[in-house]
């Protein structure tokens, strides 16, 4: 056997099944075998697998081994002369496989081999290709001198950014997400290093493989995407503790004693820098604009008492009006404009004005139902509305010419989808129903034809050889490539063509109900899809995460009551603080989405011998017409079943 192509996934159905599309279209031609090892995703990975891809070999890990030990477990049944290590959220052009083979083939010292990567905007990702991380890279690394100085050969190692990105180099380091190994040394070095449970294990072995007489080599004649490139993961605290972490692993393995303990004063200033300046964004994107609104409206509101009292009225507030009441009203105003969606992103001054209002009403009823003594002012009350709406719709106003926030439908999206009609017009009725608001400006033809009698004729731009042209002048800055038609290839080609003109690439796999793609690699979480489920709207996750607290504190409140009909009733208390700490969620999906939660109960409990098929039609109900309603009858219905573990 040829090779053996070896996917280790957790949670990432979307990306699995578009990958797996990709690598048995690769398999073409070669005496090539595929393994799925899956880490206990609770997302339906597994039945997907099992449903279109029979041919893969699965093996479902009832937990998570982490990436070396599950690459091991496939690698030790793996019969081809090369095992390739692939992440699942990749998508690899029709003849990655075998011209990587045949280069292998013909360089007989070549241990290991790593392609050129884009990401889902078509830009190259530098880790295709990287520099042993020894201290004095990983200083320039950790400080900024790589980033500044890219291509020097000094500062600019790690990346190896003084390399032709598109010509063929021995390295030090290749990428887990792509690795094509040879067996024979692999039979030497030894597996996947199972002390990392993830990242770090591909340093760790491109590094063995030097050490036994191999050489790794970049190879760029062929391209894969790679959705989930590097610096998509630079915001997450966990990713600087796992991932600097593992390279303190490194240093101690490889590094003489008195280099690793200098790696180890690094890596630990680098995590201290690197998790602080994750935790400050993180706060600066969930608070900033919220203590600026309070502390905008708070001044504004001391001017207007003091204007108030002076001139308009001649009256004087004690100063439990500034000191409690305003606070009050301010906390009021703004916590209304969050649950109406004035804080959700791209910002809606229309929700933002109407949760104020929304505040502003709930303050009057309170008011009057107050003993005289604590009536100030009705018209400080009014006034105080109007000053919230002008400060909070200003600010965004600003923040938004200055680039730090976007306004919703400041920035049409321009569609272009490349397809044949009858895919076209299959795509636009999801984007429908998903509620997406791009403005669809045609469809490009992958084929030769001219479009000129379909239904959708007066839509008709052109055929792919000219998409470049199409976009540039339209304007477009979103394309959806249908892969029915167009191979990877040519996909990949295609966003390279166009990927300086701010364009966002999607792909529609054919006979599914999701669009997926990467809107930015800045940060994580971007990664984009299109479904049918309502769940996954920020105001329904929002409302879902409200009623989780809700109803914790309730259960909370009668829980020496509620404990009596638990089978686990340690585990009771154990769910309330998951739920109650946003690691878990009440209701949750086992099978029919990703990107969720947790969930201690299922749609289908209350149900007696729910068979497999009925629950998965339960839950894909559930997700596509959410309510918050559902989630209080699902656990009414299930209240003796609160202490269970989590699925």
């Amino acid at each position: 056997m040829k090779i053996s192509v070896v996917i280790v996934n957790y949670n990432v159905q979307y990306f699995l099944e578009q990958c797996l599309l990709s690598v048995f279209n690769a398999c073409n031609g070669l005496d090539a075998e595929v393994f799925v090892v899956d880490n206990n995703s609770p997302d339906g990975s597994v039945e997907m697998v099992r449903k279109k891809f029979p041919h893969a070999q699965l093996i479902a890990n009832g937990d998570n081994k982490g990436f070396s030990a599950a690459n091991n477990q496939a690698i030790r049944m793996a019969k081809g002369e090369y095992i390739l290590l692939l992440n699942p959220d990749t998508v690899v052009e029709e003849d990655t496989f075998r011209k990587t083979c045949s280069f292998m083939d013909e360089h007989p010292d070549a241990g290991a081999l790593g392609v050129q990567m884009i990401d889902g905007k078509g830009n190259f990702l530098p880790e295709s290709k990287r520099g042993l991380p020894k201290p004095d890279v990983a200083f320039y690394k950790i400080f900024g001198l790589s980033a500044l100085f890219p291509k020097s050969k000094l500062f600019g190692r790690y990346h190896l950014g003084f390399l032709d990105k598109n010509e063929v180099h021995k390295v030090d380091v290749l990428s887990g997400a792509f690795m094509l190994l040879r067996k024979s040394a692999l039979d030497k070095t030894g597996l996947l290093d199972e002390d990392y449970f993830m990242y770090g294990e591909d340093i760790d072995l491109s590094y063995r493989i030097q050490k036994a007489g191999y050489h790794n080599y970049y190879f760029p004649h062929t391209r894969i995407i790679h959705y989930k490139g590097e610096s998509t993961k630079k915001s997450s605290i966990n990713y600087v503790f796992v991932f600097y972490r593992a390279m303190v692993i490194f240093a101690r393995k490889h590094f003489a004693k008195g280099n690793a303990q200098l790696f180890s004063v690094l890596i630990n200033i680098a995590i201290y820098i690197r998790a602080g300046a994750a935790i400050l964004k993180r706060l600066s994107d969930r608070l900033l604009l919220p203590l600026l609104d309070a502390l905008l409206i708070f001044i504004s509101m001391y001017f207007l008492k003091n204007y108030w009292e002076f001139t308009v009225k001649d009256v004087h507030y004690p100063p439990l009006f500034m000191n409690v009441v305003v606070p009050l009203y301010i906390v009021t105003w703004l916590s209304s404009a969050f649950l109406s969606g004035g804080y959700d992103k791209p910002v809606r001054l229309s929700s933002l004005i109407r949760g104020v209002l929304s505040g502003a009403v709930f303050i009057l009823v309170v008011y009057a139902l107050l003993p005289e003594t604590y009536r100030f002012s009705r018209a400080l009350i009014l006034l105080g509305t109007v000053i919230a709406c002008i400060i909070t719709c200003t600010l965004r106003i600003l923040f938004h010419v200055s680039g730090y926030i976007k306004l919703a439908g400041t920035q049409q999206r321009r569609l272009i989808i490349v397809g044949d009609e009858e895919e076209t017009q299959r795509i636009l009725s999801l984007l429908q129903m998903s509620g997406t608001t791009s403005s669809f400006i045609g469809y490009v033809d992958p084929t030769s034809g001219d479009g000129s009698k379909g239904q959708l004729k007066d839509f008709y731009l052109g055929n792919s050889e000219t998409l470049s042209d199409i976009v540039s002048l339209y304007e477009a800055n979103e394309v959806i490539f249908c892969s029915r038609e167009l191979s990877s290839q040519q996909i990949i080609q295609q966003m390279l063509q166009t990927s300086r003109m701010d364009v966002e690439y999607k792909i529609a796999p054919p006979e599914s109900l999701y669009i997926i793609g990467s809107n930015s690699i800045n940060e994580q979480g971007t990664l984009y899809f299109v479904d049918l489920h309502s769940i996954q709207q920020p105001a329904n996750k929002r409302n879902k995460r409200i009623l989780d607290i809700a109803t914790s504190l309730v259960m909370l409140l009668f829980s020496p009551v509620l404990i009596l009909l638990q089978s686990n009733k340690g585990g009771f208390l154990v769910n309330i603080y998951k739920v109650l700490s946003g690691k878990c969620s009440w209701v949750g999906l086992a099978s029919t989405t990703s990107n969720l939660k947790k969930g201690i109960l299922s749609p289908a409990d209350g149900y007696p011998q729910v068979t497999i098929g009925v629950k998965q039609r339960l839950e894909a109900l559930y997700a596509k017409e959410y309510r918050t309603s559902n989630d209080f009858r699902i656990i009414l219905r299930s209240l003796n079943q609160l202490g269970r573990n989590p699925f």
